[in-house]
């Protein structure tokens, strides 16, 4: 699977180690930055990041700032993207199985590597489950022409 991932510094760290378990597990990842710790806007990377996986360069996004927040708002400026800033595994699995959400966000400030970790194993192997989903997730995309 192809992976897009970004951060900013406050995400800077627990970027790192997503990417360690994504390799290790075979998966291509595709790093936007931040390639420090030192104060960036969140907003440049998360936009490379989403506008890589709307172009389908990448099938999946994960961004990383210190609550998810921002990088959840920036990414869903995006056409095409569905962002879900999740903070347990349930919500990682359900903005998969009724949004079809294509972008992952966390706040690295209030998971431990062990759960980010978790939810995004659990993000990048559930299916949308279509049906009356379908119908929603296409109202959303009919907002924006996509």
């Amino acid at each position: 699977m192809k992976i897009a991932i970004s951060a900013d510094h406050a995400g800077f760290e627990l970027k790192k180690k997503i990417i360690k378990a994504l390799e290790e597990n075979g998966n291509e990842v595709k790093d936007f930055g931040t390639y420090s710790d030192e104060s960036i806007d969140y907003a440049d990377f998360a936009y490379k990041a989403a506008k890589s996986v709307a172009d389908k360069n990448e099938d999946f996004g994960i961004i990383i700032c210190g609550s998810g927040v921002g990088v959840s708002i920036t990414a869903n400026k995006v056409k095409a993207i569905r962002a879900a800033n999740c903070f347990n595994n349930e919500m990682s699995a359900l903005a998969r199985q009724h949004n079809n959400a294509n972008i992952i966000c966390l706040g690295a400030r209030f998971l431990s590597e062990s759960q980010a970790i978790e939810m995004v194993n659990t993000f990048l192997t559930t299916e949308f489950e279509g049906g009356r989903h379908e119908r929603r997730v296409s109202k959303i995309h009919d907002l924006t022409g996509c």
